[in-house]
């Protein structure tokens, strides 16, 4: 969501518990039992296992790097994966550069000047190619990187399903189509979810994801000074909460000035992001929505979640997990890019 079982809602294959818990501290891996359902038919937790035993060791030390540089580069992996996913599968069709073949996905309107975090990827996939040369698809990698993102982040580790096969092409199109606008009504959210094979418990499970990052004004501003065309403020928004924005956000200019989608804890993976829209201070429209947009059984969840961590962790695993299987491809329907910008014939 400009800027969404994203997110969310992020590098460790599941079977190999050692690699994992010399990669991540103790309390988020070590001697700990992941959460979620189990691994959805397809794809496999241990599909790397005789191949690139090593992937986990590899990812993670790439991925504290990058946080630790930039803390915000978590959310912005995270959210790569949604932006993959929701477009045409899970299928790496979001790394694709303009060539005379492939449109880009990265000029559609949900992405451009928006999506980033491509060089730390880049990076992974070039570690990835040395040690276990055309093994790990740009796809796996996205996937990878999102659920790393999330743990290093203090969000929940979960067994990953791996897999997946890389696309040959890119579909713009379906990317301005498919990928919700922040300032969405709970009706249209919940027709994008669908759209996808995903339910109201997936929506407000994944939204969480917003618990990191942030976004531009340009994708909020609407609700400080005209959100029903009537030169007026959104009537939910919080009065405190919404002098704070529009100091930061001038009715004229700076647009891409950016607020933290959760301002209590921005780079920590946690449930305040569902109390802060309890509270009427939801950054995006499609945030504050999930709570004033009469559907008992969304609100209900935002209420539960709000109250309750662990089941925001338990759902939010189930919901990835669920998104991340949304139509990969797998043997010959695709292909194990070698530079994840450019499919294979045209390196």
């Amino acid at each position: 969501m400009a800027s969404i079982n994203i997110v969310l809602g992020a590098i460790f294959i599941a079977s190999f518990y050692l690699s994992g818990s010399l990669a991540f501290p103790p309390g988020h891996h070590e001697g700990a039992h992941p959460i979620g359902n189990s691994p959805i038919s397809g794809l496999s937790t241990d599909y790397y296992k005789f191949t690139c035993p090593q992937a986990d060791e590899i990812v993670v030390p790439i991925l504290k790097k990058a946080i630790a540089k930039e803390p915000q580069i978590a959310a912005s992996l995270l959210r790569l994966l949604f932006h993959d996913c929701f477009v045409q599968g899970c299928d790496a069709s979001v790394l694709l550069d303009d060539t005379e073949e492939v449109v880009s996905e990265k000029n559609a309107i949900p992405n451009k000047n928006s999506i980033r975090g491509f060089e730390v990827i880049d990076e992974i996939k070039a570690a990835l190619e040395e040690a276990c040369p055309n093994t790990v698809s740009c796809a796996d990698t996205i996937a990878l990187a999102a659920r790393g993102s999330t743990v290093l982040s203090g969000g929940p580790y979960w067994e990953l399903p791996l897999g997946r096969r890389d696309s040959k092409t890119a579909n713009m199109k379906l990317a301005n189509k498919n990928l919700p606008p922040p300032n969405a009504t709970l009706h249209r959210l919940i027709k994008f979810f669908q759209r996808q094979g995903l339910d109201k418990v997936d929506l407000v499970a994944l939204s969480g994801s917003h618990t990191i990052g942030k976004a531009r004004c340009v994708s909020f501003k609407q609700r400080l000074y005209n959100q029903h065309r009537d030169n007026r403020p959104e009537n939910t928004l919080e009065k405190s909460f919404y002098h704070t924005l529009a100091l930061a956000c001038p009715r004229t200019g700076g647009d891409d000035n950016i607020r933290s989608l959760d301002f209590v804890s921005p780079s920590q993976f946690d449930n305040s992001y569902y109390k802060l829209i309890l509270e009427g201070k939801g950054l995006l429209n499609s945030d504050e929505v999930l709570w004033t947009g009469k559907d008992p059984e969304i609100a209900g969840l935002v209420k539960s979640y709000a109250e309750n961590k662990p089941l925001f962790f338990e759902h939010y695993v189930n919901s990835i997990i669920k998104m991340g299987n949304i139509n990969p491809l797998m043997g010959y329907n695709g292909e194990i890019r070698k530079n994840c910008h450019r499919v294979n014939q045209e390196i």
